[in-house]
């Protein structure tokens, strides 16, 4: 690994976080896929060596209930994923140079392998923890699949985190009344031998490892709480059957005493499983898996920002004890939201990946709307209308209606590129825009670099209007040769430079100057060399999105939320409940009006919001309640667009005893409702501070 800048004389390779083989993909699901995608053409452009591998992650306990649910062996359920991403990923022009999974062979024998390292160099040991057992099905529990009482907030919980209140990690037997998910049965916890990684010993070098990480803030901040506290060290073995066998696992033995490794070991793992796969087919003479994993090669990984300590704090850990080498950067993007609200697959509230296609829209508008509406480690939102001005404003008004114009009149007038030399303005400018690509791919931000192309398209349009060649064409034909000349490579440089983010519509722009080779292999010096001298007619590069399409659309997401509402199960009185809320029963305890009485419930409303550094879910508010303005610490980021959040009238618990959350002082409660955190708040316009009784 070095700190080069891009391009290196070293391989490259790029990873994105694995996919779950759980169900089927949405234009959410895709955010990270594209941009790993851009960022990978992009450094080809820049002349680097980089190979582009994923996989299915096909392990861990909720593939092995669903499959349970649907009455079939969990390998079946997540074969049938595989194949379906491996089927949708190349239809978004998304391509991977390998793309393998954790359950083939290439990954389970090299997770033995360094698992097995990991032993020899002892770093491993055997300690007693308690695990969560349905004694009714005889069968042990994932933390996720408990359910219970927060001890420290009384909240709605799950095994290791308290999700619906304090967001505290919660250690194996702390929650209360734990019962099963799945069955509803009450759980216990029994005592089970399982495999230790010992993290804590590796602190210093994990503290040294996050101050020389490249990528995004996020993925150097959010970990440093871990690496920098009390780092404790890390279970890797899981009491299941669906997984990959703990290496020294005795076959014969009892399979209850049967352990597989935590999905978090293997995972990460398909990173190295598939370049070496990716080697295999190719050949070492042209990439070498060994170079970036094992010499001194580049190694990026691009992945969601719920996924940062798994990527800094336990995977290079491993892979410094296996010896092999540590990543260059993490690139950690944020998550995206539908029309402001979360998406949600068992609502339907989503825009498939299928569906989209099945539209007729090209995919290189969704890869620039994934790529520039926000920075990459920005929460980003989708709505039909702003996808329709993008595409329509940015793409169609602008970089398409100026390749149009530009190449149909050097068509109609010269039958290609005039015969004159390209003036010192645009030269100048395409020298600028390909310093800006160069900078915003060292910087890791694909947002910027997709600027650069669409910039060089908004100087055209100005250049082109300033300098008006039909009216030169007949009083100065000497001046009207040179302008064209220079929009013909300014359109040639938008095709290199775009590439990246729209490959499907670069090519079609490369075709269209008649250029030899192919634009996926073209370098940032290929803007600068002349365009062909002849080329044919051109075509326009994007269809306008038309109003009543996008009304068309929108209507059918709603009727679709609104059916999947009026099917929901009803209750036993005929009314109907949400499909996806697990309500809790009312519980049997009452409460006198005097204990009622001792909650001081206030009106108020959000003055400011903004998110906690390292805490994925909390927001730290100030929320003026009249009398005062209070600090509140709520759980609200992951399901609230934080801008949005000012203004918002909220009903605050006043007196709640204060608490501390990631080093954030909270002083007070914001109410709200359900998974989706809806907020609480008043018909009318009752004063700020009022006391509700």
């Amino acid at each position: 690994m070095s700190h080069e800048t891009f391009p290196t004389n070293r391989p490259a390779v790029v990873t994105c976080g694995l996919p779950y083989a759980t169900g089927d993909l949405h234009i959410g699901h895709l955010r990270g896929y594209v941009g790993a995608d851009v960022f990978t053409r992009a450094l080809r452009t820049l002349g680097q060596q980089t190979a582009y591998v994923c996989g299915t992650d096909m392990h861990g306990t909720p593939v092995a209930v669903q499959a349970l649910q649907q009455g079939i062996e969990p390998e079946e359920l997540a074969l049938g994923r595989h194949e379906q991403y491996e089927e949708t990923f190349p239809r978004f022009n998304i391509e991977f140079d390998n793309y393998g999974h954790t359950h083939d062979e290439t990954n389970t024998e090299l997770t033995k392998e360094i698992v097995q390292t990991l032993e020899d160099e002892g770093y491993i040991y055997e300690d007693e923890v308690l695990v969560a057992w349905d004694p009714e099905e005889e069968q042990p529990l994932p933390d996720r699949f408990v359910r219970g009482t927060c001890p420290y907030c009384g909240a709605e919980a799950r095994g290791d985190e308290c999700d619906e209140g304090c967001q505290r990690h919660l250690e194996p037997g702390e929650i209360e009344d734990p019962y099963s998910a799945f069955t509803g049965n009450p759980a216990e916890y029994r005592e089970r031998t399982h495999k230790f990684f010992r993290l804590s010993d590796l602190q210093s070098y994990l503290q040294s490892f996050i101050d020389r990480l490249e990528g995004t803030s996020n993925a150097r901040n959010q970990p440093r709480e871990w690496i920098e506290g009390e780092l404790l060290d890390w279970c890797i073995t899981r009491d299941m059957e669906w997984g990959i066998d703990y290496p020294d696992t005795d076959p014969d033995a009892n399979s209850e005493e049967d352990l597989v490794l935590y999905v978090w070991v293997d995972a990460p793992i398909e990173y190295i499983a598939s370049t070496k796969q990716y080697t295999e087919r190719v050949g070492s003479d042209v990439y070498d898996w060994k170079d970036p994993w094992k010499q001194d090669g580049e190694i990026i990984h691009i992945i969601g920002r719920d996924i940062i300590q798994h990527h800094t704090v336990f995977w290079p850990a491993m892979l410094h004890v296996a010896e092999y080498n540590e990543p260059r950067a993490i690139v950690a993007h944020g998550f995206m939201s539908l029309d402001g609200d979360a998406f949600s697959t068992s609502r339907n509230r989503a825009i498939w990946a299928h569906e989209y296609l099945d539209e007729g829209f090209d995919p290189d508008l969704l890869r620039y709307y994934l790529t520039t509406v926000g920075g990459i480690q920005d929460d980003i939102d989708f709505a039909w209308e702003r996808f329709q001005q993008r595409v329509n404003g940015e793409l169609v008004g602008n970089v398409g209606n100026f390749v149009y114009r530009s190449l149909l009149f050097a068509y109609r007038n010269y039958e290609g590129t005039p015969d004159v030399s390209v003036s010192d303005e645009v030269r100048e400018q395409i020298e600028d825009a390909i310093e800006t690509f160069r900078t915003s791919i060292n910087e890791y931000s694909i947002r910027n670099a997709t600027q650069a192309a669409v910039d060089v398209a908004s100087f055209g349009n100005e250049y082109i209007q300033r300098n008006e060649p039909w009216k030169l064409t007949d009083e100065d034909p000497e001046r009207a040769a040179q302008v064209i000349r220079d929009c013909v490579q300014l359109v040639k440089a938008i095709a290199v430079l775009i590439e990246p983010t729209a490959p499907a519509t670069a090519a079609r722009l490369y075709s269209q100057l008649n250029e030899d080779g192919s634009v996926h292999n073209t370098t940032l010096d290929d803007a600068l060399e002349a365009p062909a001298a002849r080329f044919d007619e051109p075509t326009e590069l994007f269809e306008k999105i038309e109003d009543d399409r996008i009304e068309a659309l929108n209507e059918r997401l709603d009727e679709r939320i609104e059916h999947e509402e009026m099917t929901e199960t009803p209750t036993d009185d005929g009314s109907e409940t949400d499909d996806d809320v697990d309500l809790e029963p009312l519980s049997e305890e009452r409460i006198g009006f005097e204990e009622f009485q001792a909650l001081d419930l206030r009106v108020g409303r959000i003055q400011s919001a903004e998110p906690i550094e390292g805490a994925d879910k909390l927001v730290k508010l100030a929320v003026d309640i009249g009398l005062e303005t209070r600090q509140v610490v709520a759980g609200l980021r992951q399901l609230h667009d934080v801008d949005d959040l000012p203004g918002t009238r909220v009903v605050l618990v006043a007196n709640l005893e204060k608490a501390e959350l990631f080093g954030v002082e909270s002083n007070g409660m914001v109410l709200a409702a359900g998974e989706e955190a809806d907020l609480l708040t008043t018909h009318g316009d009752a004063p700020l501070g009022t006391k509700i009784t």
